[in-house]
Formats: structure tokens, sequence, C-alpha cells
């Protein structure tokens, strides 16, 4: 049907975005009783931005503020329950894109290193905020603000606090009136010089508390830290560090209030992991609860005691306009294609294969298709961390790959053998030196630089193209061994194609690219929302963005290319024509780093322990990566079987997938 009415499902994405859109922003402000806008500043080290949800009343008498901010790798919107729930409450809340994340850049320090994010940017936005008229002073001119920070949000958070103390010793006067941190502990700060007594006196008389998932992958236990495995369960308040941060009682247990220097101090602790916390109503009870707590005097300008929450409402109809966003992908090329240039976009569909005639072909495509799901996902901690005992082993069978390929061919030459041994040998042969070459250069390779800048996408691209390069030898083997004596010729898997039908493929995937995120702009600046489920969000970036998609496209249009290639040939039987076909390329793209995540996390909460206990930030990647790859698989399978051949699939999985990673984490600006 789809391919039959492409207008009916053109107007049923635009309808799924905006009305999503709409009630999601309806959510968002409230109803309309808070405002919602982005804003910039200026500080001494670059600008900060974010989005200040202001009640409509706080211009005619100032308000209890909270200042929100994000971890690593995330920005300002991952803080909506706190901005949503408080600012309906009558708060004033920004919600902060730290430094060189989001719309925010740092511009004071190249090449910029991990400690320009976050020490100085709940504090330079505190400065900011205190001087605004609709952001409550007491009689003695401090402030009634609270920060607040998940992750690196939360180191951050914990220094602002730390830093306005400093402050008092000369002013008198503090600015910062309470502190919640989510998902982290002094682990970062203590970095920076200061001692866990240092910290702990810092907070004097301010309200402060801390959400401690007992589930967090990087955070709340130091032994385990220390011994490299912090992935099991844990339990801060037994800790010296938790104890410490409560006034070390006789004993202590979370969810209780303790009198510390003449503060009030808290320990949450959900049964939840370090992503967990921003998709949910546990955490975010305790954060209301928190509030409630702190601001009980000020409840004249602001509600307490309301325990409704409606954050979650915003979250999913915004995922509504998620689906709508790349549902309006087909329709829109569906029916450029039917203009007179983009027709070339379309190449003769390959005749499918027949099924392999031996049992051992049979199994051997079997194989491979499991093979090519395992491989990405088995290997991907020693791609993205390098994992010593991994890398050491893909180098040892990158090495055997180089000898035997080179032995075939030396002996394929002597013996005058046929050109398919000939052409499989030094194909395979030049792509593990290649291989090899990136396994032994991983550290340089994934290092961030001033023109490959951003820290967590470099390491993803490593091991794309790792993949990539594996997929490919796999292939050719495959290729000349098995599919070619059948019949195969490179037309079966959609890669034969002229130059007009290239240019379109890539014409046509720019052109709908930008409508895309042209429908997400018109929709931030109208409902200030954007497309979003939990971590997975297509956001708006800034021209930061647009020259670093310039800089990672062209390398991931590699692995787009080769994975797309491999699930086509993969596919190219009549067996697979139908809704086969989409599972065995979903199962290809993500089928390993699925199983991954069941494993993984499956018994972190049967046992305690995680699957890969050393493996906290590579693991909340793939989370990520699941979504990304799914929907990938479904554009690579479907434009396919409507074009004939890989490169719209390859081109539109390249530009979107690229931009949605790199505008959701951080990025260094070198521009």
């Amino acid at each position: 049907m789809m391919r039959k009415k492409p207008i009916i499902f053109l107007v049923l994405s635009l309808l799924l975005i905006f009305a999503g859109s709409f009630v999601a922003s309806l959510f968002n402000s409230s109803s309309g009783d808070v405002d919602v806008s982005r804003i910039y500043f200026e500080t001494p080290r670059g600008e900060l931005s974010g989005l200040l949800y202001k009640p409509d009343d706080a211009d005619q008498e100032a308000k209890p503020t909270v200042i929100a901010t994000h971890g690593y790798l995330n920005s300002a919107e991952m803080q909506d329950a706190q901005a949503i729930e408080m600012s309906k409450r009558g708060y004033v809340v920004l919600a902060l894109d730290q430094y060189d994340h989001g719309h925010s850049t740092n511009t004071t320090e190249k090449p910029v290193p991990f400690f320009s994010f976050w020490p100085h940017a709940i504090y330079d936005a505190v400065q900011y905020m205190y001087d605004q008229e609709y952001v409550l002073k007491d009689d003695e001119g401090n402030g009634v603000i609270a920060v607040s920070g998940h992750s690196m949000g939360g180191f951050s958070s914990t220094h602002a606090v730390m830093l306005d103390e400093v402050d008092f010793q000369e002013s008198g006067i503090r600015k910062i009136f309470a502190s919640l941190t989510m998902g982290s502990d002094y682990q970062w700060i203590k970095t920076l010089g200061f001692t866990d007594e240092e910290i702990n006196g810092s907070y004097g008389p301010r309200f402060s508390g801390k959400i401690a998932g007992q589930y967090d992958e990087f955070f709340f236990d130091a032994a385990a830290t220390g011994a490299g495995e912090p992935v099991v369960k844990k339990n801060y308040v037994a800790t010296e560090e938790g104890m410490g941060f409560l006034g070390n009682p006789e004993t202590a247990s979370a969810g209780t209030v303790y009198d510390v220097d003449g503060g009030k101090r808290i320990i949450y602790q959900p049964n939840e992991t370090h992503p967990w916390n921003h998709f949910s109503e546990t955490s975010t009870a305790h954060a209301i609860d928190f509030y409630d707590m702190t601001f009980a005097d000020y409840d004249e300008l602001v509600t307490v005691g309301q325990d409704d929450q409606t954050w979650v409402w915003k979250e999913w109809f915004s995922f509504v306009a998620l689906i709508g966003f790349f549902l309006f992908f087909i329709p829109f090329i569906n029916l450029l294609g039917k203009l007179p240039f983009f027709k070339n976009i379309y190449t003769t569909r390959p005749a499918s294969l027949p099924e392999p005639k031996t049992n051992g072909g049979k199994l051997a495509g079997l194989l491979l298709i499991v093979f090519g799901a395992l491989f990405p996902a088995i290997f991907f901690s020693a791609y993205y961390g390098g994992d010593f005992y991994g890398m050491r082993l893909l180098r040892q069978v990158s090495m055997i790959f180089i000898a035997l390929s080179a032995i075939v061919l030396i002996v394929s030459f002597v013996k005058n053998a046929e050109k398919s041994i000939k052409s499989c040998s030094f194909i395979v042969l030049v792509l593990s030196v290649i291989q090899y070459f990136f396994l032994r250069n991983q550290a340089d390779l994934i290092a961030t630089t001033e023109f490959f800048g951003a820290p967590t996408v470099n390491p993803v691209l490593y091991w794309a193209l790792n993949v990539a390069l594996v997929t490919l030898i796999i292939m050719v083997c495959y290729h000349f061994v098995s599919k070619k004596p059948d019949g195969a010729t490179v037309q079966n898997y959609g890669i034969k194609a002229g130059f007009k039908t290239i240019s379109a493929s890539l014409l046509i995937a720019i052109l709908a690219a930008v409508a895309g995120y042209g429908l997400l702009f018109i929709v931030d600046s109208l409902f200030k929302t954007d497309f979003r489920l939990w971590t997975f969000a297509v956001k708006t970036f800034e021209a930061q963005h647009l020259v670093a998609l310039l800089k990672y496209a062209p390398l991931f249009f590699i692995y787009y290319f080769v994975v797309g290639l491999s699930v086509n040939m993969n596919t190219a039987t009549v067996k697979y024509d139908g809704y086969k076909g989409y599972v065995i390329s979903i199962f290809h793209f993500v089928g390993g780093l699925a199983l991954y995540l069941i494993y993984h996390y499956g018994l972190l909460f049967l046992t305690g322990t995680a699957g890969y206990p050393s493996q906290s930030l590579s693991s909340i990647i793939v989370i990520g990566l699941v979504p990304v790859l799914t929907i990938a698989a479904v554009f690579n399978r479907y434009l396919y079987r409507k074009t004939g051949n890989v490169y719209v699939a390859a081109f539109l999985n390249t530009l979107l997938m690229t931009m949605i990673t790199i505008a959701n984490t951080a990025l260094y600006t070198i521009i």
C-alpha cells in the first residue's frame, strides 16, 4: 500500500509529527502556563545555552529557581522531567547545555580537555541566573537557587557549590541554596585535588541530596571501581563516602534526612541504572520530594506537596513525533523519485538467487548471518574501549588472514589457478593489511583531535570501520567460494549502478535529510520540543554540528554501505523476499548488540554483577546504537527492494544517523 499511496503516508507522517509535537508542547509548557524558550548567554569561558522554563507570573514576582543539567553525551532536553515538574509547580527552571554539548560552545581552550566541560558550567549559569529579576533572592541577597545535574552534571553541581562557598567567604552571599545530584559521586571531583572532607565541608547549611541508583554503571562503589569492575549492585549509604556526606551517623539509611552543619542531607537509592534515572517516575518523585523539603518556606510562591507527574506524557507524544519523523522519509523519497532526474535512483531489481543446492551451502549462509550479527557485539568492548585481550585476539586473527591470503595468492600464481582464486586472495590480503593497520593504531585513530572533535563518536566510528572491514572480508570469501558458483554477480547485491544513479541517490538523500530536519526546526520554533524517547533523540543542531557531519559522514558511509551490502547478499534468495528479509536485516544490524544488552543487564539485575562488569560507558553506548541501527536496517531493506540498489539507503542512513549521533553528544568546537 505504501508503494501505491505515498501521499497518504506523507500526510500521516506529518500528522504524527505535528500532532505529537503539539500535544508534547502542552505538557512541556503546562498547558501554556509556562513560557519555554531557548536562551544563550556569554560567560568567561564561552557561550552557554539552555531551555528556560518560566512560569507566567515570574515577571511579576521572583521565584525559587532550579538549574538542571545533563551528563556526558547528553544535552539539556534530558532534564525535561525536572524542568516540567518543577516549572508547573511555580519554579523557574533552566535546563542547561554544558560547554560543548547541545547548543553551548567553549571557545577558550583548544584542543579542549574533558575538564573544560563541567567544572564551571553550572556555576557560570548561576552567575547569569542570579542577575535575572525573575530569580528570587532573600532579604540578605542570597540566591534561592537549587543546582542539579546527572552524572557529569552532578560533578558540575557539586563543584558549583564548592565555588559558591569560596565566594561566600569574601562576599558573605551564597547564590546557591541547595544541590541535588543524580548518578554521580566524588570520583571526578577528587581528580581536581579535593578530599572527601573538603567536598563535604563545602555544603555548609545548604539542603543537599543525592540520587544514587543501586545498579549505576559508574559510581557509588569505590572498591568496585578500583578493581576495574564497576558494573555491580551498589549500596552508597554504606560506603565511607556516602556516610561522610550524611555527616557520619552511627548508622545510615536511604531516604532518611540528616542534619549536618546546619543543613539537611539525604541519599535516595532507587533500583535503577545510570541512564534509567532520566526516564524514571521514581527518581523524579525523589527530586520533587527533595525540592518540597528544600523550599517548604516558600510555599506561597511555589506548590509544595503535589505528587502527580505529567512529564512522561511529553515523552510519549515526542515519541509519536519521532515515529512520524522516520516514517516521513519513505513517502517523501517515493514522491521525489517520480521526478525526471530522480527517476535515475531506480535500477533493475536484481533477480532473486536460487536457494543453495547443498546442505553445506545452506549451513554456510546461516552461519554467516549469525556471525555478521554477533561479531560486532562480541568485540564491541574491544573496539570501543581497547580491551587488551580482545584487541590482541583481533590482531592475531588479522595476522593469520594476512599470512593465509598471501600464501594462497602466491600458490595461485605458481599453479596458475583460476582467476577467481587470485582475485579473492588478493582482495582479502589487501583488506587484512588495512585491518591490521587499524588494529595496531587504535589509540591514534580514536583520539580526539581538532579535526575529529567528538570524543564518543570517534570510538564508535572506529568500531564501525572495523566491522565494515571484517564484513567485507567475509563477503568477498563467501561470494567467490559459494555465491559466484551459483551464478551470482555484484548486480545481485545491488551494487552495480551508473553515475546518474549514484548522483541521484546522493541528492535525493540530501534533500530528504534537509526536509526532515527542516520539519524538526519548525517544530522546535513552534513548540520547543524535539523528536525523542528516553536517550534516543533527533535534535536541532548548530553550525559546528554541520561541519562535523561533513567530516564524519564519508567514513560512516563505508559502514552503512558495506553492512547494507552484506544484508543484501544474505537475503538475495527467494526465501527472503518478504518479511523474513526485514527480520534478517534487523538481526544483521542489531541482533548481536541486543543480545549483548540482555546478557549484560540480565546478569546485573539477577546476580548483582553485570555480564561485562568492566564495561560502563560502552554498554550505555550500545543502548543508543540499537534503535539507530534498527531504523537503518529497515531503511536499508525497503529502499534496496524499492530502488534495486544499495545507494539511496546507504546515503540516507549515513546522513541521518551521523547527525543524530553528533548532535546528541559532546563535540569540541573548533570553528
